[in-house]
């Protein structure tokens, strides 16, 4: 039963399910006759649509990965004897008569196309699929016909997502003609979300841009240089360096999507200096307060290692927004991607704006930021982040 599971989180995991059927009742008693289950996209979501045949009606509701797993499980250990699955490229046949030793049977099949998501007619994507994209094409998201495979699907949707985030910010960067408009994305490794945000601006909406992207990894940084050569994509750079130490004297948006504990600070801190008008953060890995919090009303939480752990990344990000705040950014905490493809997926995103410049605001996040500093006992590395 673990190894039948497990086959299913992957396919799950891997966006390769078209339809999964549940049949062949344990009990003639059984109120529900069949179940089928299918990948719907609802409200720019990838959910699961559960329908249960019943002898007169059928039933549906929808469920995340994580809980389509779940009834997976129950249903075969107690209500049907026979799975059928088919995916992108091959038939599944669960036969489980006996649930503990179920026998599983699979079949590669001629590649189907990317399963049609319902309740997705008519969506409107920036990156339209069917229509072949250069970058994407050339990362191997897309074919040349613009076809998304289907591995790369959720990469796929994870980039018109952030997209969409750009394009709410993008009345508040600024246009010049006299030089470009700068974006600096600290962190870019295989830099997918940097050409999409070049594709966008330069190509899309014609945008006199340029955008560096920074990374340590000396391999990632020669690959993306030779896509961007590859692509002719002039003003898109890729550098080699350090978060912490990179110069330069202005920057209209910082990006930093993934950067691994206090990377994610200085990428902040240095957005701030430059005066910033957009600011997208996604963090990592915030370890820097795990061993500094202490709070007698919550020690007994902080004894079970991953409640202490998942209580200070929210406690870092929160303490982050607060000091953006008080540097005079109103700043909202939104979801990037869905948290069945990733648990980090809370982004920052801060944008310059008049009304949160106002001296008393300002004044009060930073009291807010002291307040809750001295009630968990810890100083962040946001400190160097002098209010002025």
């Amino acid at each position: 039963m673990d190894k039948l599971i497990e086959l299913i989180r992957k396919i799950l995991e891997e966006d390769q399910v078209i339809k999964i059927t549940l049949g062949n009742m344990r009990k003639k008693s059984n109120p529900c006759k069949k179940v089928t289950i299918r990948p719907i996209l609802l409200k720019k979501q990838l959910v699961y649509q559960v329908e249960y045949h019943f002898e007169k009606k059928v039933t549906h509701e929808n469920l995340s990965a994580e809980e389509i797993l779940l009834l997976c499980q129950r249903l075969i250990n107690e209500e049907f004897k026979q799975v059928n699955v088919q995916t992108t490229d091959e038939e599944i046949q669960i036969l489980a008569s006996k649930p503990e030793k179920p026998k599983i049977i699979r079949r590669q099949t001629e590649k189907r196309a990317v399963a049609h998501l319902e309740h997705n007619k008519g969506k409107k994507y920036i990156i339209q699929e069917g229509e072949p994209c250069d970058f994407l094409i050339k990362l191997g998201v897309m074919g040349e016909d613009g076809t998304v495979f289907q591995k790369h699907y959720a990469k796929f949707r994870q980039i018109n997502r952030y997209l969409e985030i750009v394009e709410d910010v993008l009345e508040y960067l600024p246009e010049r003609e006299e030089k470009p408009l700068r974006i600096i994305d600290f962190g870019c490794g295989k830099s997918y979300l940097t050409f999409a945000l070049y594709h966008y601006l330069r190509i899309m909406k014609k945008r006199n841009v340029e955008i560096i992207g920074l990374d340590l990894k000396e391999d990632v940084i020669e690959f993306c240089n030779n896509i961007s050569e590859e692509l002719g994509y002039p003003e898109l750079h890729f550098l080699k360096g350090d978060i912490a130490d990179y110069t330069s004297d202005h920057a209209d948006m910082v990006v930093t999507l993934h950067a691994c504990d206090t990377a994610t600070d200085y990428a902040l801190i240095n957005a701030v200096r430059w005066n910033s008008k957009v600011i997208l953060s996604v963090p990592c890995c915030q370890h820097e307060l795990f061993h500094q919090i202490r709070s007698d009303l919550h020690q007994p939480l902080y004894k079970h290692g991953i409640l202490k752990d998942r209580f200070t990344e929210l406690l870092t990000d929160g303490l982050r927004g607060l000091k953006l705040e008080a540097c005079g950014y109103e700043v909202a905490m939104i979801e990037f991607t869905s948290l069945e493809h990733t648990a980090k997926n809370i982004m920052i995103r801060a944008v310059k704006k008049e009304e949160a410049m106002k001296t008393a605001s300002r004044k009060k996040a930073q009291e807010e930021y002291e307040a809750l500093k001295t009630y968990y006992h810890v100083n962040p590395t946001m400190d160097q982040l002098k209010i002025k």
